[in-house]
């Protein structure tokens, strides 16, 4: 039963101000995911060191990875990471829309690949949105659109995580759930699993979106003392099944 792992990691800096991409890379590996999908990573940064954070843990966890630059100044970067070592390709990588004249926002985007699971092509996306709820909302309706989820080589198992700073209420949570299943609803958590801050988990925005041919079969956050640390956000781990139409 394939399972994903979508974890904003912070930069590997954690809550204890110590930058430890082995630790992530560790919190990671605990949960023996298929899929990994990343958001708030530096390649090449001097505030870290100028390691390539998503090639580092790559290695640690022997999977192929693919890495979207939200952003990049000179050799500097940072963005977000989809990793697995299942058979794979990258669809897309690129930007999402934002909104201009508001002064501290910083580009987002998303990444699409096709994963092979037990001969069937699984469309996973990748993203992690703004701040700013308008902002949001255009990202969201870009995500849903003809670009992303809506383009024609979109087809069959779909599903669409990340951080969308966004909980249940709002807008650009409905724009993706009117298109997308919450895996979380679909198993009908009360309480819902929580992911952030790390330190006392007390709001979902980090969320996973499933179209209908995907069997949700568990959700968990994992908490101990080292994920508790080792970033501002706890991973989401969901375990899904892919469902065979049969003629």
């Amino acid at each position: 039963m394939p399972r994903l792992l979508t974890y904003n990691v912070h930069r590997c800096l954690g809550v204890d101000k110590k930058l430890d991409v082995a630790r992530i890379a560790a919190v990671i590996a605990e949960q023996a995911p298929d899929i990994v999908c990343l958001q708030e990573l530096d390649v090449g940064r001097a505030r870290s060191g100028h390691v390539d954070q998503c090639q580092a843990i790559a290695r640690e966890l022997a999977m192929s990875v693919h890495f979207n630059a939200a952003m990049t100044i000179e050799t500097e970067q940072y963005g977000d990471a989809l990793l697995t070592a299942l058979p794979e390709r990258l669809v897309k990588k690129g930007a999402l829309p934002t909104v201009r004249g508001v002064p501290g926002l910083e580009p987002r985007g998303a990444l699409w690949a096709a994963i092979e699971i037990d001969g069937t092509t699984l469309n996973v996306f990748n993203t992690h949105l703004g701040l700013v709820p308008r902002e949001q909302r255009l990202q969201a309706e870009a995500l849903v659109g003809p670009g992303w989820i809506g383009h024609p080589d979109c087809v069959g198992p779909t599903l669409l995580t990340g951080d969308f700073n966004a909980t249940s209420i709002t807008r650009p949570y409905q724009v993706l759930a009117a298109r997308l299943d919450d895996a979380q609803r679909r198993l009908g958590l009360k309480p819902s699993l929580k992911t952030f801050p790390s330190s006392f988990p007390a709001i979902r925005i980090d969320h996973v979106f499933v179209s209908p041919d995907i069997r949700i079969t568990g959700a968990s956050v994992p908490n101990s003392p080292m994920a508790r640390a080792a970033s501002d956000h706890l991973p989401l781990v969901v375990d899904f099944e892919i469902e065979t139409r049969t003629a």
